[in-house]
């Protein structure tokens, strides 16, 4: 498995990797002209910046995962289609809302029916909880996957915080396949997903050339929700929690704070704890390398708990990566004294 994954899965991260910094290039200049962001209440940017280096990424994720896919012609490489279709479709809605805003409800019926065509593509005998009746499994995580697809999104308001996310979980899920534990369709799109947010990292270091736009964040956050899927769906509990674990704390708390505030939580605001950080004293380089940081500290407890069968020692572990989790959120939530 790990001879047969690991050429693949190089391949598929390096010819992502040019595709996306060779689209982002000739991208660019279209969309310095139509698709600027302007500052508002939640950015981190001064000046107008583009935004949809996302086109890129998602487009290179696609061709080179699903080229090399068939490149491997294995029986577990079989292209997963109706990811690929909902991952350009929502693309697609992520788009229209960068250069067109779309209102908040048509805006999450569109997400829903990409996320639904993921989960109700799946085979039925792919369980989480098999105690539970399918159709009760597959509303709950169709609910899940929309929370995830538009908590990625609420998170990309800084440069590179999204690849300081993304790059650590897929790099692990790629980890994870050559080690047995993931089929090689599922790496070699973790694989791609991984290369083309490296490709992407050039133009989006502090100050950044380019955003990625919802037509980056909304199909990073279903890709990357299909692959805790993969996981969760093949017992890996633990490893589906700890790798996007920094991502659903802060966001989550964020939520609830705002709903207990009785906030208006749709609109934009400068309230996560990442965000929080920069106002605190804290640069945006401190911000995204201890978050990178600690994805890194979590991606190698997910590893761990899947070579581990008791579960105790998989509690354990999440209790272990809830508490570094913890002590970062409270880190950025206090006023950085300046040393002297």
């Amino acid at each position: 498995m790990i001879d047969s994954q690991l050429p693949l899965s190089l391949l598929a991260a390096v010819l992502a990797a040019l595709l996306s910094a060779v689209l982002i290039l000739l991208t660019r200049p279209l969309l310095l002209r139509h698709a600027l962001a302007n500052p508002n209440a939640r950015s981190s940017h001064r000046i107008p910046t583009p935004q949809g280096a996302g086109i890129g990424v998602i487009a290179a994720t696609l061709i080179v995962a699903g080229a090399v896919i068939i490149l491997a012609g294995a029986k577990d490489a079989s292209i997963p289609i109706a990811v690929f279709a909902a991952t350009l479709f929502i693309a697609a809605v992520g788009l229209a809302d960068d250069v067109r805003y779309i209102p908040v409800l048509p805006r999450l019926v569109l997400q829903g029916l990409a996320v639904a065509a993921v989960i109700f593509a799946a085979p039925n005998d792919l369980r989480i909880i098999p105690a539970c009746p399918l159709w009760i499994e597959r509303v709950l995580s169709l609910l899940a996957g929309l929370w995830f697809v538009n908590l990625v999104n609420f998170m990309d308001g800084l440069d590179l915080m999204t690849v300081a996310e993304a790059v650590p979980i897929t790099a692990a899920v790629v980890l994870l396949g050559w080690l047995g534990g993931a089929a090689t369709s599922t790496t070699i799109v973790a694989a791609a997903l991984c290369g083309a947010m490296l490709g992407f990292a050039p133009f989006n270091r502090p100050v950044a050339k380019i955003f990625l736009g919802d037509v980056g964040s909304l199909p990073i956050g279903l890709l990357l929700g299909w692959l805790l899927l993969q996981l969760a769906w093949h017992q890996q509990f633990a490893a589906a929690l700890l790798l996007p674990l920094y991502y659903l704390a802060d966001a989550t708390a964020t939520l609830f704070r705002r709903l207990v505030r009785r906030e208006p939580f749709w609109a934009a605001h400068r309230t996560h704890y990442y965000q929080r950080a920069t106002d605190n004293g804290f640069t945006v380089w401190r911000v995204v390398g201890e978050v990178f940081a600690l994805n890194l500290v979590l991606a190698a407890l997910a590893v761990a708990s899947t070579r581990m069968q008791q579960v105790s020692l998989q509690v354990m572990l999440l209790a272990l990566g809830g508490i570094a989790v913890a002590l970062v959120m409270r880190r950025f939530s206090q006023q950085r004294t300046s040393s002297k």
